[in-house]
């Protein structure tokens, strides 16, 4: 139904990670582009964030960093966030739920993509 593409970005925050106490924080920056010819709002995220040793956590609510985006066609949404892994390796991976101006309801993958702290061999 949609055509609304995700591109994703990841770093390591060295400065804020301790490794000593299992504590990497990753930053990721995501861009939503509105490649379809018709409007539509972010209304809700869903994440499956799974760490090296297999454990699972989900996240799931309302917009991203506080906001709702409105993506009108041609345009694009760009927000970094975080997230912390006990572990140096892990991945991401999830959907976003859109509304349309016609009040039908869609998700929009976000492929999995991996989180490391360079030079970690896993």
């Amino acid at each position: 139904m949609s055509d609304i593409a995700v591109a994703v970005e990841t770093r390591f925050i060295q400065a804020e990670s301790d490794p000593s106490a299992n504590r990497y924080l990753f930053a990721y920056t995501i861009t939503i582009t509105n490649h379809s010819s018709s409007p539509s709002q972010l209304l809700n995220r869903y994440w499956l964030i799974t760490n090296g040793d297999g454990k699972k956590e989900e996240v799931h609510g309302p917009g991203v960093v506080g906001e709702q985006p409105r993506l009108n066609p041609g345009e694009a949404f760009r927000y970094t966030s975080g997230a912390v892994l006990e572990t140096a390796v892990g991945t991401m991976e999830g959907h976003y739920e859109f509304q349309g101006d016609d009040g039908d309801l869609f998700q929009v993958a976000i492929p999995p993509f991996s989180l490391a702290v360079p030079n970690v061999v896993h």
